[in-house]
């Protein structure tokens, strides 16, 4: 299976919704976990790297702004 390629800023399609609609998160920390925002209402997730790669479908686009 070929590893799915994402970077630091790279707003990614999920396959479930998060509860506010919306399946677009930005990934704003990687490692052995991925935290990641959700587009629709900027709450933060964290996911172990594992079930991220196993639920992200694929990469929209690059993300604006700036996340710190």
């Amino acid at each position: 299976m070929e590893r799915k390629q994402f970077e630091l800023g790279d707003i990614v399609q999920m396959k479930k919704l998060h509860p506010c609609g919306s399946n677009e998160m930005i990934v704003i920390r990687m490692g052995m976990d991925i935290r990641m925002k959700c587009v629709g209402c900027g709450h933060s997730i964290l996911l172990p790297r594992a079930k991220f790669e196993k639920n992200m479908r694929k990469v929209v686009g690059k993300s604006e702004v700036s996340e710190e």
